[in-house]
């Protein structure tokens, strides 16, 4: 173990921090489920410190539950994550081996996200809104996208151009996103290891057609099995490790599945599975389209809004990081996370048990 650790430092001190943006995503046929439900998921990467979920509703447009950056005024004009009234849902990762964007348009795939969460009600929705955007969009983004219908979909997307993955045609019913796009330039971009990590660890479960929504938040947003070694650290003797390359990283907060419809269900059927924290540290919280639960909301207008177990979980994110040590955010503490990450686990559990469907 002492060699995989002086290999990690090595490497590290060699590429220095990757971008905080590196999320990893991935979308589920239902054929690939155990409930027969589709999925679409996100474990999420950002500088924003926290996130918060909450129910958006205005006139004439259609009424969404979703992910916002915690701080956020309750403007609400980006959202990260998100289902709608109608059995759509839409999330992203930026994906580095796009065109970059215009310098004077760019970061703008929160705002398309809104834009898509209150209009669009199908996949093709979704694709009519791309084709009808001005240009440049200012994205350079991987959008993923599923339907009440079963429909699911990646579009890489950039300033200009889009290129479509549609779920029917993934091999196995699956398809995975890290921060590079299949259309883009070839070996560039970022997130190879963990797109690896996630075939690796679900490989069991795609040939068996038997992934859930916990197969996510709490097998692979849990783990810190890195591809390179084989080895999932966090069952090793070791009491620290370099934070690279594993799905859940110091710039994690959240991991959230939005588990779809199954074929003549009402879109209120669907369920956000909602860990809105650096994931090891915290756990799923069941969200409805009419039920939004306190913990994970926040109602605060003045740019001040933070969900209160975003704030309990960094708490105990920043003793596993040693954030007040030099370096202390390039190690996490597994002597520290493992207790910590088996409580939370169990509490996802009974979250999952109780809403059985």
């Amino acid at each position: 173990m002492r060699m995989h650790r002086l290999t990690a430092i090595i490497l590290f001190s060699l590429i220095g921090a990757m971008s905080a943006l590196c999320c990893t995503s991935m979308i589920v046929s239902g054929s690939a489920t155990a409930s027969g439900r589709p999925l679409l998921w996100k474990h999420r990467d950002t500088s924003a410190e926290s996130n918060f979920i909450h129910r958006v509703d205005e006139p004439g447009k259609i009424g969404y539950v979703g992910l916002f950056n915690g701080g956020d005024s309750l403007i609400l004009d980006e959202v990260w994550m998100g289902m709608n009234d109608a059995g759509f849902a839409i999330m992203n990762t930026v994906a580095y081996n796009l065109p970059e964007n215009d310098p004077n348009w760019a970061d703008r795939e929160g705002f398309v996200m809104a834009r898509a969460l209150q209009s669009c009600r199908t996949v093709d929705d979704f694709e009519e809104m791309l084709r009808m955007l001005p240009r440049p969009m200012g994205v350079r983004t991987n959008f993923g996208v599923i339907d009440a219908d079963g429909n699911g979909a990646y579009f890489e997307t950039d300033d200009y151009n889009y290129k479509r993955y549609d779920l029917r045609d993934a091999r196995e019913g699956v398809m995975i996103r890290t921060n590079y796009a299949y259309s883009g330039t070839p070996d560039a971009g970022k997130g190879y290891v963990r797109h690896q990590n996630v075939a690796d660890l679900l490989a069991a479960q795609i040939s068996t057609g038997s992934i859930t929504p916990a197969s996510l938040t709490e097998g692979v947003s849990r783990s810190f099995y890195n591809a390179d070694y084989g080895l999932d650290f966090i069952e090793s003797s070791d009491s620290r490790v370099v934070d690279h390359d594993f799905v859940p990283r110091h710039s994690s907060t959240a991991s959230i599945v939005v588990e779809g419809l199954l074929r003549g269900e009402t879109p209120d059927r669907q369920v956000m599975w909602a860990n809105i924290a650096y994931p090891p540290c915290c756990h799923v919280v069941a969200v409805r389209l009419d039920n939004v639960p306190p913990e994970v909301d926040a109602t605060a207008a003045d740019g001040s809004a933070r969900a209160p177990l975003a704030l309990e979980a960094a708490e105990t994110k920043a003793l596993v990081f040693s954030d007040k040590e030099p370096d202390g955010r390039r190690y996490v503490n597994l002597d520290l996370l493992r207790p910590v990450s088996e409580e939370e686990y169990h509490k996802s559990l009974e979250a999952y048990s109780r809403m059985r469907r």
